[in-house]
């Protein structure tokens, strides 16, 4: 997932990039197409390609969003070591979590950046404004980064790639400067058509600031008395806890656990990551279908969202919630089994492949089983000298075998063979009979003896009739 950490934050797409304004201006809506950050525009190669020294190392750092990121969770946790945890302050703390991580996963997510539902505007307020309190920028913003991830997953445009290292993926894209026109271009046209988004993104700075810290201050002051701890704990401390579980899917969402659909790209599935991130785990599955409204098909798996979204389907907040057919998420997964299966298979001797064997006439196999336990089989010539001592059913049953055409011996004229001898005998192959074998090779001999009686001139040696 897409996570932006900023208590204000622009998004813009032109037709070949995509910049980012940290801090628009109080007349400003929505950022203006072009737009660089004054810090970032610069002549010359942008400072993210730049090698780091002693020089410009300050440079690197995306000052603002570390100080978020970083600065203010330090701090917060030094005032938390003098201000008790009450009960109430651990409730709401959780309970303004909860909503923030729904509001980030079900609403940022799945709602805004996939389209997996519909949602009334009692429902998009509840999301567009838990969304917030977690800091990671607008919905507008949020779900560009989130489409050009999807879009070039693994790639130097994805503005989170993995390749780039764990770290990179969790944090690091946030806590360094980026080159914003080296993102992926991606279309949210749609969003900026919708007018909550566009009043979210406008004010987007007072309301994260409000719901993320100010709100849990006042609830918590006003409701018990409890000012400190309810800015600490279930303000600041809280937003920490929210996005490091969204940063999970960037980073371990990548790199721990399996890949039961498509193994060409990172994402993975794993109950951890999923515990981390109410549901998002099984990411594997989500980059495969990316528009269902679930992340998994089993009921039963962890996906708080997807039970969610389905109650508020049932409560009339929620309708046309997207889904794929099994048939084609059961085609998927048992494609990649085959995949999987396919590199097990590969790795065994199965004998030399019949496109490297050469021809050998009948004749020439009859010559040469005088001197090699050579047997025919389906076509096939196989060298059996190594095993004739070995043989389960005794050296003389298979002797006689020798230099014949045991096809149907080895079919159930003599013994129907099991699995296990039909695999242990293409380890022997030598060559291929050309024709097939000794009874369809006197087969192609007699219908080309027919034929040719048939062509022949009746005239000269009588009727056919004659002939017969």
């Amino acid at each position: 997932m897409a996570q932006q950490s900023s208590t204000t934050t622009t998004a813009t797409t032109t037709a070949s990039s995509q910049t980012v304004s940290l801090i628009p201006a109080a007349n400003e809506s929505l950022a203006k197409p072009g737009q660089q950050p004054s810090y970032l525009s610069r002549s010359g190669p942008h400072i993210s390609e730049l090698p780091w020294t002693f020089s410009n190392w300050y440079l690197h750092i995306d000052w603002f969003k570390t100080g978020l990121l970083v600065f203010i969770p330090i701090v917060a946790a030094y005032f938390a070591y003098y201000t008790p945890l009450t009960r109430p302050t651990l409730i709401f703390s959780v309970l303004l979590h909860l909503w923030a991580g729904i509001g980030i996963t079900a609403g940022y997510h799945r709602l805004w950046s996939h389209c997996s539902y519909t949602a009334t505007l009692p429902l998009q307020l509840f999301l567009g404004f838990g969304g917030a309190s977690a800091l990671e920028g607008s919905i507008r913003f949020w779900s560009w980064g989130h489409r050009a991830h999807h879009r070039f997953t693994d790639t130097d445009a994805d503005p989170y790639t993995v390749h780039k290292g764990l770290w990179h993926a969790h944090m690091g894209w946030l806590l360094l400067n980026q080159d914003y026109k080296k993102h992926g271009r991606t279309d949210i046209s749609d969003l900026s058509n919708d007018p909550f988004v566009v009043w979210q993104h406008k004010y987007y700075a007072p309301i994260s600031i409000f719901f993320a810290w100010v709100m849990p201050t006042l609830v918590a002051g006003l409701g018990w008395g409890d000012w400190k701890g309810g800015l600490i704990y279930a303000g600041v401390l809280r937003v920490v806890t929210v996005q490091q579980s969204s940063f999970t899917i960037n980073s371990l969402g990548h790199y721990l656990g399996d890949q039961p659909f498509d193994d060409r790209r990172s994402p993975r599935d794993h109950w951890i990551s999923s515990l981390f991130s109410l549901g998002e785990g099984y990411h594997n599955f989500h980059h495969e279908f990316p528009t269902d409204y679930r992340n998994t098909t089993r009921w039963l798996t962890y996906d708080p969202n997807k039970w969610c979204i389905a109650t508020w389907k049932w409560m009339g907040l929620a309708s046309d919630l997207r889904t794929f057919s099994q048939n084609e998420i059961d085609k998927g997964k048992l494609q990649q089994e085959q995949k999987k299966l396919d590199r097990k298979l590969g790795v065994l001797d199965w004998g030399k492949p019949l496109t490297v064997l050469p021809l050998m006439e009948w004749e020439d196999f009859l010559d040469q089983s005088n001197t090699r336990a050579l047997i025919a089989v389906a076509g096939l010539v196989h060298d059996v000298t190594d095993f004739v001592n070995e043989h389960p059913g005794g050296k003389g049953l298979i002797s006689t075998a020798i230099g014949k055409d045991a096809t149907a011996m080895f079919n159930g004229g003599v013994y129907n063979h099991s699995n296990a001898a039909r695999n242990l005998l293409a380890k022997y192959r030598v060559g291929i009979i050309r024709g097939g074998g000794e009874v369809e090779i006197w087969k192609v001999r007699a219908q080309k003896r027919a034929e040719m009686i048939r062509d022949y001139d009746y005239s000269i040696v009588g009727t056919k009739e004659h002939i017969q």
